[in-house]
């Protein structure tokens, strides 16, 4: 779910909600209510800022378990 990886990944980075606005350039009621669920299909403008502010993909932020798999996969094949 989009607010759930927002969130964990702007706490990762210790930011606050007020400084991933500022560094996405978007509202912090934008990033409040992504976080809560209460936007929960925001645009992709607005996605492809955060990812941007976040240091990762657009794909990375919305297919986290899709990304864990495959980093999974290529883990295990690195290491035997």
């Amino acid at each position: 779910m989009l607010a759930n990886e927002v969130k964990c990944r702007r706490i990762r980075k210790k930011l606050s909600q007020e400084k991933l606005a500022r560094l996405a350039d978007i509202s912090y009621n934008t990033i409040v209510k992504i976080e809560t669920g209460s936007t929960p299909n925001p645009g992709i403008k607005t996605i492809s800022k955060i990812a941007k502010a976040l240091g990762v993909t657009v794909d990375e932020l919305i297919n986290p378990v899709r990304n864990i798999k495959a980093l999974t996969k290529k883990t295990r094949f690195l290491t035997g």
